[in-house]
């Protein structure tokens, strides 16, 4: 009785909703009926809808706005959607029929995870975009890939002690979720139902293998890939959030992908720490110099931006790559984008699954011509001309394609002292049961090209990323780790000494 009080008395405080600078908005009777026990027991989600603009206005109602401030892409949404807030009923029942997670839940079929196929119901163009996105693939990429599944498996996979030799154990499920998958996304799987102890008696739930995750490439449980949550966290889907360069630092801080913490150092970032509090993340579009002024993550890949009057400098996008000329996290090599989301397709010339060789030249038919590349940088030095004059601009990029191909061709030289190692039998490279990356001298290579050149070049991206493109993980260890990869060559070619004849101590040295 006293739950049922609670949730009484929980249900008349949502009807008032609190100020959040939007009208409230009429809440439909199954989402009412939802709230009646999560306000109880689940508050902090409830707190967070009801601060989101999902709580405070209709579907009916952010498509009649028009011009450049409409946040919803859909022309019409179904009936049952139009006049009432987007509550839990509305994301939770929506297309239940498509989802293998769904489950009879207080006399209604709801389901667990909401895909980006739910929310594409409102916003269409959003999801479009993001389908072409290389993050709603990067499950796929990742594990229908023989050598990034060596490289995985080299790294998480669990050393077992074999005799003389180490061994390695593949990693579970639950350790690959909580690693790699934690950002590229699990396969989520309905393995039945159990039953749960809940405050209100027991009830059968769904046992969803995978879950829970919120990975950029997520294979969700209606055939759809991705997460709109790995930004737009829920259950608040702040434009805030998703603006602010925390949120890209959950995947993006390094050293493989040192996006955030060479941001944090460079001038931008330093400028979005001391000024950030004063600016404007809610207002689409977003006027530089008004709304903010310097660079965020979704300055420059995602948001709709416009100048203060309010012409439009960039198209908000999903997609992202569409500003990006170069991809420059190493596989081995800097290389143009690919065409195609899906990259588990591309092939090259030694007719592995990477998109350069291992000298160094570009698998072409899989990745962007010269006019499209071309193309993508002038999208993205538009949004930097309205901060920096056309000089500055252009001796940045001349910079930033020097250092590319300058760090190009150090993965080269290491690369091919590696090729020499493994031809010469020192190491197995993928002969046999062996990969490219279980040796300790194949790890301090992969380290080259992994950690150090990438994070040179995301210096340079950055426009300065201070000591990170030289002592930070930057050229000093890069030319150090291609100095002792040749040493480690060197010695193992020199003929044995015969050094009965020395001391301990001379022995010692010269072992």
């Amino acid at each position: 009785m006293k739950n049922v009080i609670s949730c009484l008395f929980s249900i008349v405080a949502l009807l008032f909703l609190p100020a959040t600078g939007y009208s409230s908005a009429p809440i439909s009777a199954a989402t009412e009926e939802c709230l009646m026990c999560h306000a109880v027991y689940h508050p902090g989600i409830v707190e967070d809808w009801k601060n989101s603009r999902h709580a405070v206005t209709t579907p009916k109602a952010a498509m009649s706005v028009q011009g450049l401030s409409r946040k919803v892409s859909a022309v019409s949404v179904p009936s049952d959607l139009h006049d009432v807030a987007v509550g839990c009923a509305e994301c939770h029942t929506l297309r239940s029929e498509k989802h293998d997670d769904a489950f009879e839940h207080n006399e209604v079929h709801v389901h667990v995870v909401v895909s980006p196929d739910d929310c594409g119901v409102c916003h269409v163009s959003e999801r479009a975009e993001f389908s072409k996105n290389i993050m709603s693939h990067a499950r796929k990429n990742l594990t229908d890939n023989l050598v990034y599944q060596q490289l995985q498996h080299a790294i998480i996979g669990t050393p077992l002690k074999q005799g003389n030799t180490l061994g390695l154990k593949k990693a579970d499920d639950k350790t690959e979720a909580e690693a790699c998958a934690y950002c590229h996304g699990t396969k989520l799987e309905n393995k039945g139902t159990e039953p749960r102890e809940t405050p209100d008696g027991e009830m059968d739930f769904p046992v969803i293998e995978g879950w829970p995750n919120q990975g950029v490439g997520r294979i969700n449980l209606d055939g759809s890939m991705g997460a709109c949550s790995a930004c737009h966290s829920r259950h608040r889907f702040s434009i805030e959030t998703a603006r602010k360069p925390y949120t890209c630092q959950e995947c993006h801080h390094g050293p493989d992908v040192p996006a955030y913490k060479v941001y944090s150092a460079s001038k931008h970032g330093n400028l979005f720490s001391t000024e950030n509090s004063s600016w404007n993340f809610t207002a689409v579009p977003w006027t530089i110099g008004k709304d903010f002024t310097a660079p965020t993550c979704a300055t420059c890949h995602i948001s709709l931006l416009v100048n203060p009057e309010k012409q439009v400098v960039s198209q908000r996008t999903h997609q992202m790559s569409d500003r990006l000329s170069w991809r420059i996290f190493g596989l081995i090599y800097a290389h143009p984008q690919p065409k195609d989301p899906d990259t588990t397709g591309i092939r090259n010339s030694d007719n592995l699954p990477l998109p350069t060789d291992f000298s160094g030249n570009f698998a072409t038919d899989f990745l962007i011509d010269a006019k499209e590349s071309r193309k993508r940088a002038q999208t993205m030095q538009t949004a930097c001309m309205n901060c920096h004059s056309a000089s500055w601009v252009k001796g940045f990029w001349n910079r930033y394609e020097t250092t590319i191909r300058a760090t190009n061709e150090s993965v080269k030289a290491a690369t091919d002292i590696m090729t020499e190692i493994w031809s010469a039998g020192y190491a197995d490279g993928s002969r046999g049961e062996s990969s490219l990356f279980d040796e300790a001298i194949e790890r301090k290579w992969s380290d080259i090209w992994l950690f150090y050149a990438n994070t040179i070049r995301f210096s340079s991206a950055m426009a300065g990323g201070g000591d990170y493109g030289i002592f930070a993980e930057g050229r000093y260890q890069l030319s150090k780790e291609i100095l002792e990869l040749q040493d480690w060559f060197t010695l193992r070619k020199k003929p044995a000494v015969d050094n009965r004849h020395l001391s301990e101590e001379q022995r010692k040295a010269v072992d």
